[in-house]
């Protein structure tokens, strides 16, 4: 894809992250797709248990934004830098992170996010070190 169908994509894809639409984001990803995010640093792989996660995921944050701040082309896909407004509470997170993306024509075969949840964790009330998940 060119730059700017890929920025066009990026977009899409990211709106389908506010929401809480998990039909609508799975919709993005190949059948044996693949998602890892630091909450599950070994992957989930294929649509339907992306979209058990998805709709766990997406219904407990269905107020935060996703937006692109620079995309990179990658033989493969592409390197998606953004920034986030995550609500917690009465407060507003304001994370940047990046993802790896790779693509099989329209539709994403891998996905690894990577950001960091320190802010959160403090925002949730967790002081800084603890290691948990929370999906």
């Amino acid at each position: 894809m060119q730059k700017r169908k890929l920025e066009q994509f990026c977009r899409e894809w990211l709106n389908a992250w506010t929401g809480n639409k998990p039909e609508e984001l799975i919709q993005f990803y190949a059948e044996d797709g693949y998602y890892q995010d630091p909450a599950n640093s070994e992957g989930i792989r294929g649509r339907s248990d992306m979209l058990i996660y998805f709709r766990k995921l997406l219904a407990k944050n269905p107020d935060w934004k996703w937006n692109l701040d620079e995309l990179y082309p990658t033989p493969k896909g592409f390197i998606l830098k953004w920034n986030a407004k995550i609500p917690v509470g009465k407060d507003l997170v304001n994370a940047k992170g990046m993802d790896i993306v790779e693509l099989r024509g329209d539709k994403i075969t891998k996905n690894e996010v990577y950001f960091d949840r320190t802010p959160l964790f403090e925002k949730m009330g967790f002081g800084k070190g603890k290691i948990i998940s929370n999906y």
